[in-house]
């Protein structure tokens, strides 16, 4: 190993004593109206640009999702994907008897690895070195992405392909990759539509889940002449045709590269194994053709065997795309002499994970395999999409597993544990069964614990006092009259508008008048009638 490869190696540290931040934003654009920003932003760039604005800079959820609400195509988009999408799993998990049993299975599984996380870790490092491969350990984002850009500059290119990862969203790398003047190019077709569209994903399976064809074909028109093999000029909206444009547009990418990136569904501790599941086979292309792997993954990705996989490769693809089993599964065990790459590399990454570990409630979402199930369920997901979490990780859990990988600080933070109905429609379609109610609730409860620790505001102030009058029964009864009185002045049966903080509440829905005659009076006079 070179000295410069060697000053890349971070010392080997338990993950519990990991500090993290990851900022992040997301942005929603209309591909047909940014040409002028578009070139503006990819002057001097290797790959085009995102949306400009961090993640953490969003609005918060209300905000977004009241905008996003507005866009028509968005909504029928999304509606229409997620509805697909739904009815397929819906059909193939129908095909399996034992699929409640393979849920629990999962759950047990998942907690498992959790409680034990660091043993498990300390045994996939072992086994990965065992295997040729070199482990590195990140407790950021910063630190993650430092240990990924000298690796890749030891090696002398300026140019990488990747393989989907949502790590690599959360942690920025492509960015923090081109500010070195290393091009990172997105070979799964969705994330490489997000990447010419200079969009952000908005769905952890699908990150174009909000585009329709017609964007897609407009997008790959513009922008692919710019970035290496130009779309032909007669492409239409046909699936196929863009799937071949966009093999076209990748396969030179494909054949020069001399690294590639990649993440991991699965890490088995007891083989040193990482697993990565597709559709495509650009995943297998970048695992076979570089000389230099170099894997992300997050510490929570680890499972304890290769048995494991039997419960965890039933789950996955029936709740993901709704398939019997996923058409590429590639696995690797370090370096095969001869055969695909002859240097490994794995990133561990921390970055906020063992925060969520240490709270008894709340590390439940770290057993996410990331299937996107319960995005398309929900219907709140549905109307207003990925963009307006502010998050790589939207939905339902985005709402539990971000607050708690960034922490509550943030306005935005705050505002994603109340991204929901409550319908509880998350949970039953989970592969291993987060209880995704439950922890919305508890990161609610504890938005409202410290917004007491900091501040007395008029909402504690007025549940105080509605405290007090219902704490004795005579004041209770007197509020009760006086409130009747106002029948006097107001002969409606509902206030459709209330001044200052009020309107807030009469804004969505009206008001109803109070009863003319208490409840309690009521009742009074019932039981002089009956004497």
């Amino acid at each position: 190993m070179t000295d410069a490869r060697r000053s890349t190696q971070t010392s080997v540290r338990s993950p519990q004593h990991s500090e993290r931040s990851g900022q992040m934003r997301d942005t929603h654009r209309s591909a047909s109206t940014c040409d002028a920003q578009h070139s503006a932003q990819t002057r001097g760039r290797r790959t085009p640009a995102p949306p400009p604005d961090p993640l953490l800079e969003s609005l918060p959820f209300p905000l977004a999702a009241r905008q996003l609400l507005q866009n028509q195509q968005l909504r029928a988009n999304l509606r229409h994907a997620t509805h697909t999408i739904r009815s397929k799993r819906k059909s193939v998990v129908a095909e399996l008897p034992h699929w409640e049993e393979l849920r629990s299975a999962g759950a047990a599984m998942k907690d498992r690895a959790l409680c034990s996380l660091d043993s498990y870790l300390e045994q996939l490092e072992a086994n990965l070195i065992q295997n040729g491969a070199q482990v590195h350990w990140a407790s950021d984002a910063a630190e993650a992405q430092r240990i990924v850009t000298c690796l890749i500059k030891a090696h002398g290119v300026d140019e990488v392909v990747k393989i989907k990862s949502m790590v690599t969203q959360e942690i920025e790398l492509n960015e923090a990759l081109e500010a070195e003047g290393i091009a990172a190019w997105e070979t799964d077709l969705a994330e490489l539509i997000v990447q010419l569209g200079h969009d952000r994903p908005s769905n952890i399976l699908v990150p174009a889940i909000h585009r329709n064809r017609d964007e897609v074909r407009e997008i790959f028109l513009r922008e692919m002449k710019l970035y290496g093999q130009a779309a032909p000029d007669d492409l239409d909206n046909d699936p196929e045709d863009l799937a071949a444009c966009a093999r076209n547009h990748l396969r030179e990418k494909f054949l020069r590269a001399k690294v590639a990136l990649s993440g991991a569904n699965f890490a088995v501790a007891d083989t040193g194994t990482l697993v990565i599941v597709e559709s495509e086979g650009n995943g297998r292309m970048c695992l076979t053709l570089p000389d230099v792997l170099i894997s992300i993954t997050g510490i929570e990705k680890v499972i304890p065997t290769v048995e494991d996989l039997e419960i965890v490769l039933q789950l996955l693809p029936r709740s993901s795309t709704g398939e019997r089993m996923n058409p590429y599964t590639s696995m690797w065990t370090g370096v095969t002499p001869g055969d695909g790459p002859q240097e490994v590399h794995v990133v561990l990454v921390d970055n906020g994970r063992t925060r969520v570990l240490a709270d008894p409630i709340g590390r439940a979402a770290l057993r996410c395999i990331r299937c996107a199930a319960c995005m398309h369920i929900c219907p709140v997901y549905e109307r207003v999409g990925g963009h307006a979490y502010g998050s790589v990780y939207p939905g339902p859990i985005g709402s539990v597993l971000t607050p708690q990988l960034r922490g509550l600080k943030s306005v935005l933070d705050k505002s994603l544990p109340y991204a929901s109905s409550l319908c509880g429609a998350c949970a039953e379609v989970c592969p291993v069964k987060i209880p995704l109610p439950d922890l919305l609730l508890h990161l609610r409860r504890r938005v409202v614990d410290e917004v007491k620790r900091r501040h007395v505001g008029l909402e504690q102030t007025a549940m105080r006092c509605v405290g007090w009058v219902m704490g004795s029964g005579r004041r209770f009864g007197l509020v009760g009259r006086l409130a009747g009185w106002t029948r006097i002045f107001i002969r409606r049966d509902f206030i459709t508008h209330l001044p200052w903080l009020g309107k807030r509440w009469t804004a969505r829905r009206d008001m109803r008048m109070p009863a003319r005659v208490s409840f309690r009076r009521a009742w009074r006079r019932r039981a002089r009638d009956k004497k």
